[in-house]
């Protein structure tokens, strides 16, 4: 199962193979150098803190590593990354689980939208889903998505994937606020969605007022 302690674990054992300590691995990849110290790995409240995609992205590009070989270095963690076409293979794993109504709260997402701290729940989903690097569930509260989900339904996000026209994303503000919509259009300046519910009016931001942005890559309905 990801966790807090397998993808540190993950980070350490890449370093490890590149005969790097983690400050060496971190400065290896542009980052400061006490980035990855297991001192940074808990906040001074004791909630854990968890490596931005970005930070990963840059060791990654800095020891020439994949992410298929990164997600090996996962504690009992299969190797294979994609997902079937149409559906997720039976076997289930653990996710992080929370409400839209709590997702705007501080503590939950670090920087780059993964989940951190405490405060979450669980919920079992299909293994190919579950061993992404920090997917996790929202579960929709009232009828704001309305007609494409209801209130109950879990959508299953991954922060950091790549994001296109058309996909269906949630996004949260500096403000705060988290909401599910579909990408129209995007800019070095601003960003264009459109609502899931067509009583709800559809919203612009300027770039500078999104904290993050995660593509939705199931519905559990």
């Amino acid at each position: 199962m990801l966790s807090h302690e397998t993808i540190w674990k993950a980070i350490d054992t890449l370093a490890e193979r590149h005969e790097l300590t983690a400050s060496g691995l971190a400065r290896k990849a542009g980052l400061d150098p006490t980035s990855f110290n297991k001192s940074k790995r808990l906040g001074p409240d004791g909630r854990l803190r968890w490596p931005s995609t970005e930070s990963i992205s840059k060791v990654l590009d800095a020891t020439g590593a994949t992410v298929e070989q990164f997600l090996g270095y996962l504690p009992n963690m299969p190797t294979q990354t994609s997902l079937p076409e149409g559906s997720f293979p039976p076997q289930a794993g653990s996710i992080p689980l929370l409400g839209f109504a709590q997702a705007g709260a501080g503590g939950f997402f670090d920087d780059g939208g993964f989940p951190a701290g405490q405060g979450w729940d669980v919920v079992d989903f299909p293994v190919a889903a579950s061993r992404r690097p920090g997917v996790y569930a929202l579960e929709v509260q009232g009828d704001s998505m309305l007609p494409l989900y209801r209130d109950g339904d879990r959508l299953i996000v991954e922060p950091g994937a790549q994001v296109r026209r058309g996909d269906r994303i949630v996004v949260k503000t500096r403000e705060g606020e988290v909401m599910a919509k579909v990408l129209m259009r995007q800019s070095a300046r601003t960003i264009e969605l459109m609502s899931l519910n067509p009583d709800h009016p559809n919203r612009t931001f300027d770039m500078a007022e999104i904290e993050w942005m995660a593509r939705i890559i199931w519905a559990s309905q």
